[in-house]
């Protein structure tokens, strides 16, 4: 999973929070989506954006999809939409890279750990038709 992405999908649950940091309602409102997204995840949550916000509220299209993200974050067209400015901010600051997989790091390794598919096609012409994404190996057993 590319950072951006993972990133996005961290810090959705937090955002209604994140955007009002600093209001004692917002702390307390984020300390609850902690305890029920795990220990600590709260306080990481608010590291990446104290790092993050600054570079991308000065970017009119990540700060408008991160509101857009906090009024529903389900909405995958939303985070769909914060990954990819995200992406372009990245892209264009490695420093802040760095440091977001620095916060980040149990999380990129466990998205490095993908969903291993094996598919066994016996007979002869016989076609599997499917969609595919990230590393892929074809073998003849």
């Amino acid at each position: 999973m590319e950072l951006a992405a993972l990133v996005t999908s961290f810090l959705a649950p937090f955002l209604p929070q994140l955007l009002k940091l600093g209001q004692p309602l917002a702390e307390e409102a984020g300390k609850e989506v902690g305890k029920q997204i795990g220990a600590g995840s709260w306080e990481r949550a608010k590291q990446l954006w104290q790092r993050l916000w600054p570079r991308a509220e000065a970017r009119p299209a990540i700060s408008g999809a991160a509101v857009v993200l906090a009024d529903d974050v389900t909405d995958k067209d939303a985070q769909i939409m914060l990954t990819k400015q995200l992406g372009k901010l990245l892209t264009a600051d490695p420093e802040l890279t760095a440091t977001l997989k620095e916060l980040l790091a149990d999380e990129v390794a466990a998205a490095g750990n993908g969903v291993s598919v094996t598919q066994t096609v016996t007979g002869n012409r016989n076609i599997v038709i499917g969609q595919t994404d990230g590393n892929i190996s074809i073998g003849r057993g």
